[in-house]
């Protein structure tokens, strides 16, 4: 049996719709996750059945990965969380992020040895990755909240090396440094976010890199609007229904830089 806790701050920020929606914390040590304009924090201890995230470092994958769930053989040793097949990395703390207002499991957090790496998963067009249009939305975005913002190559393709504006505990402002990098699918996109010691030190971001290599997304075969999130949810949940055919739901509000409520498994 694995100890899931409850946990997290709410803060007020200012609203930033759409999939690169960024909003700097208020302190500069805190997690990186997401969470809505209702969130709010719980306290209570839950327990539920551990999901299996042992095992050694999965190594890096050939080029192409993250994956489409038509790519892969099963999931593996990965962590079923829904719209995200998660690697395990022993030693990793997995946290899940919560919206109070929906319900709805918004985000993944994985943090390991100093480091952390935040996940989300979006809907994309048929035909057009939506990347490089989130990279120009996440720039103007950082600049505006005084931030700094450079687009460099990655190990994913173009990625965005930004240092974001904070608050210290001393009441100064200082910044806090972030990569952000992202993956188009087939009608999908993954966005990652590193912070800690991998936003700045190659050697420290190999593990998280090599994770996010190995991602699998499952998409889904219903319709849905462009940068619609999906679905995801907590480790050992049954896989919900397929939903009835609906209207284009709106772009999901989320702040990629503050802290929600989340459930978190410790490895």
């Amino acid at each position: 049996m694995g100890l899931f806790r409850r946990g997290g701050n709410v803060r007020d920020t200012d609203e930033v719709t759409g999939a690169a929606a960024v909003t700097p914390a208020d302190d500069a040590v805190a997690p990186v996750e997401p969470a809505g304009d209702d969130a709010a924090t719980a306290d209570d201890a839950v327990t539920g059945d551990e999901a299996d995230v042992a095992g050694t470092t999965p190594p890096r994958p050939a080029p192409g990965g993250p994956w489409d769930v038509s790519e892969v053989d099963g999931l593996g040793r990965r962590v079923d969380l829904g719209a995200i097949w998660l690697p395990g990395v022993p030693g990793m703390e997995l946290r899940m992020e919560i919206d109070k207002s929906s319900n709805q499991v918004t985000g993944v957090g994985v943090s390991l040895a100093g480091s952390a790496l935040q996940v989300q998963a979006f809907a994309a067009p048929r035909t057009d990755g939506i990347w490089d249009e989130i990279r120009g939305e996440i720039a103007e975005s950082v600049t505006k909240q005084g931030g700094a913002v450079d687009e460099v190559p990655g190990p994913f393709g173009r990625e965005l090396l930004a240092r974001l504006p904070v608050r210290t505990p001393e009441g100064r402002t200082g910044h806090r440094p972030a990569r952000f990098i992202g993956h188009d699918g087939p009608r999908w996109f993954l966005r990652g976010v590193l912070t800690g010691a991998a936003a700045v030190d190659p050697a420290q971001a190999t593990t998280l890199e090599t994770l996010f290599a190995d991602i699998v997304v499952v998409r889904g075969t219903e319709a849905r609007a462009p940068r619609d999130l999906l679905a995801l949810r907590l480790p050992g949940q049954m896989r919900p229904p397929a939903p009835a055919p609906a209207a284009a739901p709106a772009a999901p509000d989320f702040d990629p830089l503050t802290r929600g409520p989340e459930i978190t498994e410790i490895r």
